[in-house]
C-alpha cells in the first residue's frame, strides 16, 4: 500500500508539536497511556516504547520495568531526556532518535513493545508493525493504543473530509480496523489477545497481540 504520509512530514510536524504536546494532548490521551503502561508493567522485563515523544509516560512505569524509548522527532526526544534527568528515572536505559520501521535492535529482544498513538502517524503501518514483532521475544506482547477509523456513517465522512488537514498535523484519521485484521492475517505470527475501547468516546482502542 502506497504511503500517504512521509517520514519528513511526520518529523517536521512533531517538531512543531514538541513545545505544546503535553499541554494539548496530555489529558486527552491519559486513559490510553495509563492502560498501556499497566499492561506493560504486568509483563515486566524490558519494554520498547516506540513514539515515546516528550516522555510523558516514562515516570508512570514501574521502576522495576526497564524502558528503551525511541522517537522520530529529536525536539520531542530532547524533552524526554530532560524529564528522565529531572526525575532520575534510572530504569530508562535508552532514549534514541529512530525510525519505527527500521529499529536498531536485534530480533527477540523485548518482552513487550508499546506504541501509543503511533500506527496512524507512520508512512507504512504494516511494515512498522512487522518491525515491532521482529524485536519481540516469542510470547511477548505488542501493545497498541490508537484511533480506529469508522467503517460507515457520519464519523467516516468526517474523517475522510478531515484527512488532508490531519496529514499536515502528522497523522491519518481514517484507519479502519480491517487494516489491522489484514496485517495480522498476512503476518501469521501474532494472535489478537484483546481489543478494548478507550476514551474519548470509544474512538480509540487498546489492542494487544501476542507473538507466536
Amino acid at each position: 500500500m502506497a504511503a500517504d504520509i512521509s517520514r519528513a512530514g511526520v518529523e517536521k510536524a512533531y517538531g512543531r508539536w514538541a513545545p505544546v504536546y503535553d499541554l494539548v494532548f496530555g489529558k486527552v490521551f491519559d486513559a490510553g497511556r495509563q492502560s498501556t503502561i499497566a499492561e506493560a508493567d504486568r509483563i515486566g522485563g524490558r519494554i520498547l516504547d516506540v513514539g515515546v515523544g516528550t516522555g510523558l509516560s516514562l515516570s508512570d512505569y514501574s521502576r522495576t520495568t526497564k524502558i528503551c524509548g525511541v522517537d522520530i522527532s529529536e525536539p520531542m526526544l530532547r524533552k524526554a531526556q530532560a524529564r528522565v534527568r529531572a526525575l532520575r528515572l534510572s530504569n530508562v536505559e535508552v532514549l534514541s532518535v529512530m525510525d519505527a520501521k527500521n529499529l536498531a535492535f536485534p530480533e527477540n529482544l523485548f518482552d513487550a513493545v508499546v506504541a501509543q498513538y503511533v500506527i496512524t502517524a507512520v508512512p507504512d503501518p504494516e511494515g512498522t508493525l512487522d518491525e515491532f514483532v521482529r524485536v519481540l521475544k516469542p510470547g511477548g506482547e505488542l501493545i497498541l493504543v490508537n484511533h480506529i477509523g469508522a467503517e460507515t456513517g457520519p464519523r467516516k465522512l468526517f474523517e475522510l473530509a478531515f484527512a488532508p488537514v490531519a496529514r499536515r498535523l502528522g497523522w491519518r484519521p481514517e484507519f479502519p480496523w480491517a487494516r489491522l485484521e489484514g496485517w495480522a492475517a498476512r503476518h501469521g505470527g501474532v494472535t489478537l489477545a484483546e481489543r478494548r475501547p478507550m476514551p474519548p468516546m470509544g474512538h480509540f482502542s487498546l489492542i494487544r497481540y501476542v507473538k507466536s
